[in-house]
């Protein structure tokens, strides 16, 4: 296997495709940190040449934004931390393994894991990657001990794909924030309750064929050849190999601390504690309620309670905070290149230059494209929706365009191009052991192909 780097890509067109980029991201992709560091220094050099701005100015605003995720930051190391802590308890690996256990080839594996990151996208971006990830790896886990050939750079790309198809559903930071009374932008839209985002006709069309495309798109990218399978990296063999977490139980010489540590009454007082604010929250918010910090408090409390001890949580979150490295050293870095982009006004350049090319025809499709654009820059929903939001919908008033599918096409543009942009995938990487050049050909592949649901959409 060790020539496969130069073998010949047997196979379909979109096999060849998938082999190509594979091959590219393999040569020339970074590490997710210099991706990080690129992209600081493209954002600079854009902001000193396109505005009015020097560069001492676009250092300061560069400084002005390092620091300002800091609160995200720890929402998303959150994610991770509880996410997998869930995903490991006893009862829900459970499940996983199951899953992982149906598919019998590398093709329906791949199937299986870029359909659950999708469904699971449905319900909440965040618990699709972590239980994409762990599927990913559970998937590749049962394969290897059944001597079936799989590519696992795919298998985890598909478990990326979530990220791509989320924002028309409930866990939308564009639908939620619009749905939201008194923010900043009611002047130009109003209120939208969540019902009429997610059920606009176009959205409910581009929400079943993403309910099956993407997993369909990813299975056509496996090789034909398995000879052409990627080997497994000794960091990816370690996380494959990983011994599931092993629960202790209260020592029989038990001190007083210890009965403390393995209680359940503490346990479930806690996390009882806990769900009585989370159903309060829901009872009077409905949908609008869930956020990063209510979605991280489900999992931290529903955690406790599925571990039935501190003791064992506690185990468990020592054991889920390596995942969590990339995003502690990468999050400042692209917080930088968002105030980059924010306080040079480089997103309202780019925004006002897609409204002036702009037809009744092509509208929706420049401004779901000029989003795609900024995404690689602001790589956030809530955030991107932020700064260039205003702009599409002032944009969308002045060409008589509906301002809810305008919407709809900036919340497209930002996660599609989430499968080219390795920010979101940091902490899939910590739990499946690979680098970003190993999924990232193959996300590639699968956001080009399914860019036919987005642009069919923008232009029917």
């Amino acid at each position: 296997m060790s020539n496969n780097t130069t073998r010949r890509s047997s196979g379909t067109p979109i096999n060849k495709m998938g082999h190509v980029l594979l091959r590219l991201s393999l040569k020339y992709m970074p590490d997710a940190s210099i991706f990080a560091v690129a992209l600081t220094f493209i954002a600079f050099i854009l902001g000193v040449v396109l505005t009015d701005q020097g560069p001492m100015q676009m250092v300061k605003n560069w400084y002005k934004g390092f620091w300002e995720l800091l609160g995200f930051s720890m929402q998303m190391a959150l994610i991770v931390i509880t996410g997998s802590c869930v995903a490991n308890a006893p009862l829900v690996k459970g499940w996983i393994n199951r899953i992982a256990s149906i598919p019998k080839s590398a093709k329906s594996a791949v199937f299986t894991v870029t359909l659950v990151s999708v469904l699971v996208s449905f319900v909440h971006w965040g618990l699709s990657l972590i239980v994409g990830a762990i599927l990913a790896k559970e998937l590749a886990k049962n394969l290897r001990d059944k001597k079936i050939p799989f590519e696992y750079g795919l298998l985890a790309a598909g478990a990326y794909v979530g990220q791509m198809t989320w924002q028309g559903m409930l866990s939308s930071s564009v639908g939620l924030f619009i749905a939201t009374p008194g923010h900043v932008m009611e002047d130009l839209i109003g209120v939208v309750p969540m019902s009429d985002y997610m059920l606009n006709p176009m959205n409910i069309c581009v929400t079943i064929a993403l309910a099956i495309g993407p997993a369909v798109f990813a299975t056509l990218l496996l090789p034909k050849d398995p000879a052409e399978f990627q080997p497994l990296s000794a960091e990816a063999v370690m996380a494959i190999e990983k011994e599931d977490l092993k629960l202790k139980k209260r020592p029989e010489q038990a001190t007083v601390g210890d009965y403390l540590n393995y209680s359940p009454v503490l346990a479930w007082a806690l996390g009882l504690l806990g769900f009585v604010y989370i159903f309060y929250a829901f009872y009077t918010k409905g949908f609008n309620a869930l956020d990063f910090n209510l979605l991280n408090a489900i999992f931290l409390f529903g955690g406790i309670m599925l571990y039935g001890n501190i003791a064992n949580y506690t185990m468990a979150v020592r054991d889920a905070v390596t995942g969590t490295a990339g995003i502690i050293f990468q999050f400042p870095l692209y917080a930088g290149v968002l105030g980059i982009v924010k306080y040079s006004g480089l997103v309202m350049i780019l925004a006002n230059g897609i409204a002036t090319v702009s037809t009744e025809t092509t509208f929706y499709l420049w401004t779901f494209l000029s989003a795609s654009v900024v995404n690689m820059f602001v790589p956030s929903g809530g955030g991107q929706w932020a700064v260039q939001g205003p702009v599409a919908l002032e944009s969308a008033k002045i060409m008589g365009a509906d301002l809810v599918k305008t919407s709809l096409m900036v919340a497209y543009g930002n996660c599609w191009t989430n499968m080219a942009q390795p920010f979101w995938a940091i902490a899939l990487l910590g739990i499946t052991g690979l680098e970003a050049k190993d999924i990232m050909g193959y996300s590639i592949g699968i956001m080009i192909l399914s860019g036919i649901i987005f642009i069919a959409a923008a232009l029917l």
